[in-house]
């Protein structure tokens, strides 16, 4: 009988909550310096933190690291728990 894989939980939501964190720095530092200033728009209206200055770029970050952190890990979980 094949064994299941199994997801880390904290190590999915950790890289997702890091990567998104990484994502939002460098799309504010962008947005500030005129590149992807559409796309850094859009992600403000999604994002109720998320704004030009460094304040808002930090909370934009945290932000987006912590709901991606709770989507991955709810992923993982719910990946394990079927697997």
């Amino acid at each position: 009988m094949a064994k299941s894989m199994k997801l880390n939980e904290m190590a999915l939501g950790y890289t997702a909550a890091a990567l998104s964190a990484v994502c939002m720095f460098l799309l504010g530092i962008g947005w500030n310096l005129g590149y992807y200033t559409s796309a850094a728009i859009a992600m403000s209206n999604w994002h109720i933190f998320f704004g030009p200055s460094i304040g808002g770029i930090v909370a934009g970050m945290i932000e987006a690291g912590f709901l991606s952190f709770i989507g991955a890990y709810s992923f993982a979980w719910f990946y394990n728990k079927l697997a």
